[in-house]
């Protein structure tokens, strides 16, 4: 565990394996998490003990353990501090793994980056721009609710959403007190939990925002042509909480090159928290396919 300096602010970091391993792999999580997330997979990632692989972790900034600079804390501000990081600790050639927005952030920077990318695996994460029409039914209402001036800043800042109703309803397994209170700790007041409503008013629904749309949009352009990539999209099924269901699934096998998929049990969608073991497992056999992790 680390903490390095970017931009105005500092990032936090796990660590795992020699910092001059040839395979770096890069775990992002999304809202409203932090590296905590990924506690019961980097441990099951191989190669770390024989120095071949290299994990880091990063809290996004303003969540986790990570500073907290102001701003709006947009998408592109997390985008702006996550390049900063990658800078500060020289990585030039990784393997990204992303769930939620960390998924997006991941797609967003191998098209801003694409020689520095050697592959992504992502899970319940943000694929394409949606139309309100198309969101799940029971999710609709509360995102409209979300977006609606003073009443998303009541519900996010005011009442904890997020940490005291959302972590629950997302963790198919439940969620021991020890881990919520890790999940709580970057949110003790009203401002700090800024970050958690503006991801929220970031899903790109019925064309808004349109930057993030842009971003979005773009992202799919590169996924669609990065045939040279090696791609791996997780699954899972056994809950209405899940963001990428048969549907969305189908569209990534016709719309991402090089992209194999890989089921992976039922799972709620913060699904590192109910599958660790899976997902470790089907991000090894992937990589030993493609010869990620030498």
């Amino acid at each position: 565990m680390a903490t390095v300096g970017v931009l105005d602010s500092t990032m936090y970091y796990e660590e795992r394996g020699a910092a001059d391993a040839a395979t770096v792999f890069v775990f992002l999580h999304g809202n409203p998490t932090s590296s905590h997330l990924w506690r019961g997979v980097l441990p099951r990632i191989e190669g770390v003990d024989e120095g071949r692989v290299r994990l880091l972790a990063p809290d996004l900034i303003g969540m986790g353990r990570s500073g907290k600079p102001g701003g709006a804390y947009r998408f592109a501000d997390h985008a702006r501090y996550l390049d900063a990081w990658f800078d500060a600790l020289g990585l030039a050639d990784v393997v990204l793994v992303g769930q939620d927005w960390g998924g997006a952030l991941a797609f967003d920077r191998a098209a801003r980056h694409p020689g520095r990318v050697r592959g992504i695996a992502f899970m319940e994460t943000i694929l394409r721009p949606m139309t309100w029409e198309e969101y799940p039914e029971g999710a609709r209402a509360r995102f409209e609710a979300l977006r609606t001036p003073g009443v998303g800043e009541e519900m996010v800042l005011d009442r904890n959403l997020f940490i005291e109703d959302s972590i629950g309803q997302t963790v198919l397994t439940g969620i021991d007190e020890t881990d919520r209170a890790v999940y709580a700790a970057p949110y003790p007041t009203r401002e700090s939990r800024l970050p958690m409503l503006q991801w929220a008013r970031s899903m790109p629904l019925g064309g808004e925002p349109a930057d993030v749309v842009d971003r979005v949009e773009a992202y799919d352009t590169w996924l669609a042509a990065s045939a040279d990539v090696p791609k791996l999209l997780l699954t899972f099924d056994g809950s209405p909480a899940l963001m990428v269901g048969p549907a969305l699934t189908a569209w990534c096998e016709e719309n991402i090159a090089a992209l194999e998929t890989e089921y992976c049990g039922q799972a709620a969608h913060l699904c590192p928290e109910d599958r660790p073991e899976e997902i470790a497992a089907a991000v090894n056999g992937w990589a030993a396919r493609h010869g990620l992790a030498k």
